[in-house]
């Protein structure tokens, strides 16, 4: 090690110590250091893929949980020692001796545990030994979200193949995790450093996009933060109004659940007004309701856009007052109106005591998830399961009785019967939903109140697992239902094209599955069995051609439809297979299935088709 290494060290490992003598006792300051002087000792003859010393990522680790989540004492220890028995000839017993029992537990609470055989395999068994953990507390999660982090911040050191798999891993399961437990931050990084290493064309035609937007409404963001800021002050609120874009995966992710393009995106940022401190009024919802009073006042609102997540705040313990204002120049402008603390508890969730009663219940329902797993002597897939607890986003639904539910956005009447109970859900048979008669496989919107109608006969059909989205109704139907999915060469999921970012995944038959790198299907696969995962290049055939639907959207014309029909097949010489086209109040919807060899050739025309006057949209049906 030269000395200019370990300088860097000993730079980077006083960050650690400085962030950490803030909070802790002098003897704690002590233990610390000499965790670190154990861990440089043991990984001393190593080195990383970047040819760093290796002690450069516990000390990372360490940084992360001590100055992004504020964990204890020990769980900085830990993050030091976190590699130490996996990677180097020390034991646990070492550390036990060393360090004493509770910072033995969570080092081998955290280490990979290496066997000559695994239930299902090596990644879903480190999975369920790290997420068992959770009956004793969360310290252990949190630090493995500490390494998982810094892994993902430095993975471009990787080969492909390997980026897909630790990508494919956080995506699936760390970023939910931390969506789950209330830390903001980590989960917003986590989930957009794995989107840049799965589809980073994708990722990085976002960002350009952003950025020309940043750039386009700068002035008039400005204009109507700077007016926000003048009502505050004239009112006595001491607060700021801040623009924030959203990230490239959040986008994405807006752009799948809308089917549009990015420039058909609605809120691609918000305005969060922020306060720290008032004389008008004593509890922060008080605060928040003041803002918002002062502001319509001045701001028209969308009708039906104030959303109260302060009395019905998410599982994940998110809180503000939104609603939308238009503003000055005509744009209906997305506005959070929220307290510093409310900020601050969003990034460190269920690791502050600000609001730890929504974290408290998930962490009680997931431990139960866990518990109906181990019960289920293997006839429910581990992580399957796991993820169904993750889920991204919630709605709060209540029973006539004014009992609230909290169920993944998505959820259906189904999930709701369910939620109340097993034998409930399989003897429903209709809804009221605010009163009105609905199917079962009605989707919830936040605030509905729902009512279940059960008959003395089991009702629950074998198609209902296809329109639920908790764990509960999926572990009772998967009892009536178990899919199987078949071994095809290109992915029915996802529907890869040649020039698609695309990898494979082999498959224990020894067939070669093709994926896109953002296909769902490849997520889960890739966090379960990611030594299946390997580099491949879908290349175009000439000789063979795919099928593409694509939905056009157009004010209407005389001649349109001849001209769209000119430049799919004549000017680009490509097969039509079907063909649906409609007209209402002079806007025209066109639904198109026709042939092409790759993914270049349908970007082309799509390109082609936006150049014909009168087209608005153009985008592909069923994209992942």
């Amino acid at each position: 090690m030269n000395d200019s290494e370990i300088t860097n060290i000993q730079q980077a490992v006083q960050e650690v110590y400085d962030v950490m003598a803030e909070r802790v006792s002098g003897e704690e300051l002590t233990q610390i250091k000499d965790a670190f002087e154990f861990a440089n000792e043991a990984h001393k003859n190593q080195k990383r893929m970047t040819g760093q010393p290796y002690i450069i990522h516990p000390i990372a680790v360490a940084l992360i949980a001590a100055k992004e989540l504020k964990l204890d004492t020990h769980c900085v220890m830990t993050a030091f020692l976190h590699d130490v028995v996996e990677d180097t000839e020390y034991t646990n017993d070492d550390i036990r001796k060393r360090f004493g029992d509770d910072v033995a537990y969570l080092v081998d609470t955290v280490t990979k545990k290496k066997k000559t055989s695994y239930k299902t395999s090596k990644q879903e068994d480190n999975y369920e030994q790290l997420l068992s953990s959770i009956h004793y507390d969360i310290r252990a999660l949190m630090v493995k979200l500490a390494d998982r982090l810094h892994n993902m911040r430095t993975l471009q050191s990787m080969r492909p193949d390997k980026q897909m798999k630790i990508a494919g891993e956080t995506d699936y399961l760390y970023a939910p995790l931390a969506n789950r437990l209330g830390l903001f931050d980590v989960k917003t990084d986590l989930e957009n450093l794995s989107f840049k290493y799965r589809c980073p064309h994708q990722y990085f035609d976002i960002v350009k996009n952003l950025n020309a937007d940043m750039t386009k409404d700068k002035q008039r963001l400005s204009d109507f933060t700077t007016a926000i800021q003048q009502l505050l002050e004239r009112n006595h609120i001491e607060g700021v109004a801040e623009v924030y874009y959203r990230r490239p995966y959040s986008i994405w992710r807006r752009m799948k659940e809308n089917g549009c393009d990015f420039i058909h995106v609605p809120n691609r940022y918000y305005v969060r007004v922020t306060f720290t401190k008032s004389e008008c009024c004593k509890s922060e919802k008080d605060v928040c309701l003041k803002i918002y009073s002062i502001l319509t006042d001045v701001f028209k609102e969308k009708a039906g856009s104030f959303n109260n997540l302060i009395d019905q705040a998410k599982e994940n313990s998110y809180q503000s007052l939104n609603v939308m204002l238009l503003s000055a120049e005509g744009v209906w402008e997305d506005v959070q109106i929220c307290s510093k603390n409310m900020v601050d508890s969003s990034k460190l969730g269920c690791m502050t005591g600000l609001n730890d009663g929504n974290i408290d219940e998930w962490i009680k329902k997931f431990q139960q998830v866990l518990k109906d797993i181990a019960d289920s002597n293997g006839q429910m897939g581990f992580m399957e399961n796991v993820a169904t607890t993750l889920y991204y986003d919630d709605v709060m639904v209540f029973t006539p009785k004014g009992k609230a539910l909290i169920l993944p956005k998505g959820s259906t009447a189904i999930d709701f019967a369910f939620e109340l109970g097993v034998d409930m859900g399989l003897h429903a048979k209709y809804a009221r939903i605010n009163g009105k008669l609905c199917s079962m496989k009605t989707k919830l919107k936040r605030g509905d109140c729902v009512e279940i109608g059960v008959v003395d006969v089991p009702m629950a059909k074998l198609d209902w697992l296809e329109h639920t989205s908790s764990y509960k109704a999926k572990r009772a139907l998967m009892n009536l239902k178990r899919e199987v999915g078949d071994g095809m060469l290109r992915c029915t999921c996802c529907h890869p094209l040649p020039g698609d970012e695309t990898v494979g995944f082999l498959g224990d038959d020894g067939n070669l599955t093709i994926h896109k790198r953002s296909c769902p299907e490849m997520i889960r696969d890739a966090s379960k069995f990611g030594d299946s995962v390997v580099e491949y290049t879908f290349r175009e055939d000439m000789g063979s051609v795919y099928p593409v639907t694509i939905e056009i959207t157009a004010i209407d014309r005389f001649h349109l439809l001849m001209d769209i029909l000119q430049c799919i097949t004549h000017d680009l010489r490509l097969s039509i297979e079907s063909l649906n086209t409609g007209s209402v109040d002079n806007i025209a919807r066109c639904t198109v299935t026709f042939f092409v060899h790759s993914v270049n050739e349908l970007i082309d025309c799509m390109h082609a088709l936006y150049e014909i006057e009168g087209i608005d949209e153009v985008k592909q049906k069923n994209d992942e």
